[in-house]
């Protein structure tokens, strides 16, 4: 569980920043599979996060974790340097990506998203998909894995809420134009929820096989809490056995926004009590 290597990817004044860490760890990149995350502690003092498992090495051992500093546990996380070490760490928790040849496939990601539907792509580019990956970020500077993806992709798109590169506005909307001019047999979304919910929006009404990898707040990781419960159709799901992906379609996305929401006084409360924020 200690820590590999560190790289800040994005460091702007004003945006929380963003740190890919190198963690090893020889079992859970043995088990480790597309769409799968882990559960960690920094400290024994601290409280337990779900990370996406961004990368596997398995000559090194080694995993990849892309995290923001948004709160208490990810700033202390972000403190970490090469050769500390983790209090815990468990995984890979979730249920895999089902990868196979699905013919075309929009992979759409959004802020931090974008970490989490990279082993995704690869996977899927194995199985000889046709793939457009549309990248979204509030400004150029937060975009990430760019590179990696472009060489991945059939096809890349960005857009910018600045307009600093790509396209200026939102992803959804060049997802929403290249929707009327062909059709797609998979559509595939992480990011924020706003985004996530308009893609389902999007595609639902052209009938598009949509799955989307929820971050719903997690303690357990196991199934032994239901803090993570989600409402898909008419069923209770819970994201760390029964996801973290789950079809668009059927979430009820107003109820996972407001669980989401639930802790932010706390956490920034414990934040500026630990002087972290």
């Amino acid at each position: 569980m200690k820590v590999i290597s560190k790289n800040i990817l994005a460091d702007i004044e004003g945006f929380p920043k963003v740190i890919k860490l190198e963690i090893l760890s020889e079992e859970i990149s043995r088990e480790a599979k597309p769409g799968q995350f882990v559960v960690l502690m920094v400290k024994k003092e601290g409280e337990r996060i779900p990370l996406t498992i961004v990368d596997k090495n398995l000559d090194k051992k080694t995993i990849t974790l892309i995290f923001q500093e948004v709160g208490f546990t990810t700033k202390l996380l972000g403190r970490l340097n090469i050769g500390d070490s983790l209090y815990a760490l468990l995984g890979p928790l979730g249920n895999p990506t089902e990868i196979k040849r699905y013919g075309k496939v929009i992979l759409i990601g959004g802020g931090i998203g974008i970490a989490e539907i990279f082993p995704v792509a690869k996977a899927l580019r194995r199985e000889n998909n046709y793939i457009i990956t549309i990248l979204g970020a509030k400004t150029k500077d937060l975009l990430i894995l760019k590179d990696e993806l472009e060489e991945i992709s059939s096809e890349l798109y960005i857009a910018t809420d600045d307009g600093s590169y790509g396209e200026k506005g939102f992803n959804t909307d060049i997802l929403e134009r290249i929707l009327l001019n062909d059709s797609f047999d998979l559509v595939y979304a992480v990011g924020p929820i706003p985004m996530m919910e308009k893609v389902s929006f999007i595609t639902r009404k052209r009938k598009i096989k949509t799955i989307v990898s929820l971050n719903s707040l997690m303690l357990d990781g196991t199934g032994m809490c239901g803090v993570c419960r989600v409402s898909v159709g008419d069923d209770i799901r819970f994201t760390c056995v029964d996801g973290p992906e789950f079809d668009a379609h059927l979430i009820d996305w107003e109820e996972l926004r407001n669980r989401n929401r639930m802790y932010e006084d706390k956490e920034r409360y414990i934040c500026k009590l630990y002087k972290l924020c």
